[in-house]
């Protein structure tokens, strides 16, 4: 039964399809999975096992009588803490909303329940995802399957950290600061930041902002495709929602790579990068020359991107936790950041943000992808709050040792964490791959035929042991 939960998520759709195997039999596979691996990870945080059960039970009904609901019909799918659940509780990390059960799903949930996706639970997130190392004082952190002394990154980091266990083949997520791709980085598996509007979001109060999206984690492109073609699509919920409906991630992912202009930028403009990450993403760009792409180091500046990342984000705390009577340090400091944001700051966040659009616009113009390291670290302890230090620089703040991810974030652009392989003492490293505004689905045949190159992604944690890996 063990070995139905290490099948892919489009392994499972044929299977199913195919009447080869049952939605329940998935299901009670994933759930011994989590039985199994989750007392060690600390990744899913509310199981709701009857429920998904009673679901697969209904899936199967249905493809007995002809009924396929979407392409996730009868897949096991995570929901992060941020999501609402209509029924189930969502705590989204904070001691204030610790017994909270919403009324309503959020648009990703619903659209995931539509497509026939069977909800397992929730994963474990920082407080409002504030950060990159899921920890909160509602469920403690979620460890590193490949290291359990190590972080599994953040914010999604319950969801990555579930897929690497192999507990679920599908987990939502969201970024607006790398929080998507650094814990795909930090557990060897694949998310994708989509395009801003993409895969609609719905904001009561910041309806416009474009930093925070929603987006999928599985351990393949060809799974983060398969999902997108379940979420993505108009939603009126959304002002800025892309219209291109998610059945165009359905098409074929193989892309013949001879010529395709790949930039790759080692630190993005003079970040510091470990040693053993910056040797880890090297070794990718000569996958992708190897793979007939046309390779050229560049020099990036992205510093642009500092000022006005750090204004819109504070900006936005202060807008959404400002008024919540007990909030946790990050939440705390990123409040009282955005309260002393002025006008003239967000004049200038804004000019700074379009000019770098029209730079990046001009450098795609030049380049089909940019290439770079996700994180600039691989996972640290996870005893610890933040990285202080990256390549013997000292970071001023828990936000700077991100930069790598939320530099990205500014652009308007997808961006996708892929398994790049693992550092001397196995712990897993991504290459991020960044496409042009709207380009979601380049930029996950680009991933598709990495991951066809390295195979990095079947290495699977060592779930008996103290840690492992490479």
């Amino acid at each position: 039964m063990n070995e139905l939960a290490d099948l892919t998520a489009t392994e499972m759709a044929a299977l199913l399809r195919a009447r080869e195997v049952s939605a329940v039999e998935l299901t009670e596979a994933c759930l011994r999975r989590v039985e199994e691996a989750n007392p060690r990870v600390n990744a899913v945080v509310t199981l709701t096992a009857e429920r998904a059960l009673d679901q697969a039970a209904r899936a199967d009904e249905d493809l007995r009588r002809g009924l396929v609901h979407g392409p996730l019909h009868g897949i096991p799918v995570a929901h992060k803490d941020l999501a609402d659940t209509a029924g189930v509780r969502t705590t989204y990390g904070s001691r204030a909303f610790a017994d909270h059960v919403p009324t309503e799903d959020d648009p990703l949930v619903r659209r995931i329940r539509e497509a026939g996706g069977i909800a397992l639970g929730k994963t474990n997130t920082p407080e409002f995802g504030t950060g990159s190392h899921t920890i909160n004082e509602v469920f403690g952190a979620t460890r590193n399957p490949y290291d359990p002394s190590k972080s599994a990154g953040g914010s999604s980091g319950g969801a990555a950290a579930a897929l690497a266990c192999r507990m679920v083949p599908l987990a939502d997520g969201s970024d607006m600061g790398g929080s998507l791709r650094n814990p795909a980085s930090f557990c060897n598996v694949a998310g994708l930041r989509p395009t801003p509007g993409r895969v609609p979001a719905k904001s009561a109060t910041a309806a416009w902002f474009t930093l925070s999206v929603p987006g999928p984690m599985a351990r393949t492109a060809g799974d983060l495709a398969l999902f997108m073609s379940a979420v993505a699509g108009f939603d009126p919920v959304s002002p800025f929602s892309i219209r291109e409906d998610g059945s165009a991630f359905a098409g074929s992912l193989d892309m013949d790579l001879a010529g395709v202009r790949v930039a790759f930028s080692p630190d993005l403009g003079g970040l510091p990068v470990d040693p053993r990450t910056a040797a880890a993403t090297a070794r990718g760009a000569e996958t992708l020359a190897a793979l007939g792409a046309k390779v050229e180091r560049v020099d990036l500046d992205l510093s642009a991107a500092e000022e006005a990342f750090r204004v819109y984000r504070s900006w936005y705390y202060a807008l959404n936790f400002g008024d919540l009577p007990e909030v946790g340090p990050n939440v705390a400091w990123n409040v009282e950041q955005g309260r002393k944001v002025t006008g003239a700051d967000l004049a200038r966040a804004e000019r700074l943000r379009t000019g770098l659009f029209h730079r990046m616009r001009e450098f795609f113009g030049r380049y089909d992808f940019l290439v770079a390291p996700v994180s600039q670290v691989p996972p640290f302890p996870v005893e610890q709050p933040y990285v202080t230090q990256v390549a013997g620089v000292e970071m001023p703040d828990y936000l700077a040792w991100m930069r790598s991810c939320y530099w990205i974030s500014v652009l308007h652009a997808p961006a996708m964490s892929v398994p790049c392989g693992f550092t001397p003492d196995g712990l897993p490293v991504g290459l991020q791959i960044v496409g042009r505004p709207w380009a979601d689905m380049d930029v996950l045949r680009l991933g598709h035929a990495f991951e066809r190159a390295t195979g990095f992604w079947r290495t699977e944690p060592d779930l008996g042991g103290p840690g492992g890996g490479a």
